[in-house]
Formats: C-alpha cells, structure tokens, sequence
C-alpha cells in the first residue's frame, strides 16, 4: 500500500540528543558525555512512568527534571546558569548529518513530526533547523507520552487518511514498536546496530541511516 504521509520522530531520530555534551562539558569537565547520558535515560524513563501514572507535564518540565536528577546523581553542582544554558541547548540540537538530504527527497506527499517535544521545544527547534513539514505534532495535544496509542491516533486525525498508508520513522526501538502496534508502516533508523527489543513487533524496515529511506 503507498504511503501518503511519513511521519519523524524528532528527538534522536532527526535530532541528535547527545549534541550537548560540548556544553554539558563546559559545565563539568571529564564528565559531560555522562551527564547527557544519564539525562537522556532519565528524560525517557519519566515520559513513560508518568504516563503510566496519568501524571503528565509538558516534555520540558520533565527535561529539566532529569538533568536535576542527572546532576544529583552523578554529586555534580546545577547551578541556575548552567541549567539555563542546557535547557536552551535542546532549542538548537545538532540534527544528524543524513538529515538534510533525506528530507530534499521527495517520499510521500505531506511530511511531518511526531514528537513526545512539548511544543515550548519543538517550534523554536525545527525554526532553528530550517527544516520544513506540513505538520508538527505534539503529544501535548492528548497529555499523554508515546508509545501511547492516541498519540499515533493525532497524525490519523491531523491529516485525515487511514493509518495504514502513514509511514514512521525513528530510531528509538520502543517508538518503532508502539507505531507498529498501532498500525503504521514503520522504519527503524538503527545507526548503532542495535538489537531489536522484545515488546511484540518489528519495524516493517531496518535502516542504517535516513539515507536508506
């Protein structure tokens, strides 16, 4: 079946998430590329226990409460000045080098995002970026995180075709897995050679990059 629309996720899949560590290493040398690893673990983590809490917040109070954490964690210092700086680096991330060309090329009709980004993050992101798409979707539409199925649903009901002709990009797998459940055709980006998770069901496609799309 054609796809008419495809949709990306944003953060890691266009976006590179571990693009702060040149400022999370300003902050505390030696251990910068720690501190955004356990911050991107803890920002994942919280999207999905709050959701199985029903105690949603916005994606960008959850991303300050895991670089606090991420901070204690590590017996690091936060000082306001350099929350402020972090917090405004996730506004500019790095997106990742196949970004650009994949996006020239045309693959369906209508293209956008499908993001667990709040939309105080996602705006000033994709403007700083340059990129263009039709649509810019937000879980805080429904206040629930991915991989719940009503954030798929939005993109169903934001462009108006079934979901079986909606193709799904990302490369987180747990992502992969939930557009799949739900009922799009999904692509894993996988750029580290991961092994595929156990949740249920597979990526109608394994790539090594956007390039491959």
């Amino acid at each position: 079946m054609a796809i008419d629309v495809l949709l990306f996720d944003a953060y890691g899949t266009l976006w590179d998430v571990h693009s702060v560590v040149t400022r999370c290493e300003a902050c505390w040398p030696g251990k910068g590329a720690r501190v955004s690893q356990v911050w991107r673990t803890k920002q994942l983590e919280a999207t999905w226990l709050r959701s199985l809490m029903g105690r949603y917040v916005p994606f960008s109070s959850v991303t300050r409460e895991a670089l606090e954490y991420a901070c204690e964690s590590l017996g690091l210092s936060l000082q306001k000045d350099h929350e402020s700086e972090l917090m405004a680096e996730y506004l500019k991330l790095a997106p990742f080098p196949d970004v650009a060309d994949a996006l020239m090329r045309k693959h369906a009709e209508r293209t956008g995002i499908l993001s667990n980004g709040s939309p105080d993050m996602l705006e000033p992101l994709v403007l700083h970026s340059g990129l263009k798409f039709d649509a810019v979707l937000s879980v805080d539409e429904v206040k629930v995180f991915k991989p719940a199925p009503r954030v798929y649903q939005l993109a169903v009901e934001r462009f108006g075709v079934p979901k079986e002709r909606i193709g799904f990009v990302t490369s987180n797998f747990w992502d992969a897995a939930g557009a799949k459940s739900f009922g799009f055709t999904v692509y894993w980006i996988n750029r580290g050679g991961a092994p595929a998770e156990r949740l249920g069901f597979q990526p109608d496609r394994v790539l090594k990059s956007l390039a491959a799309l």
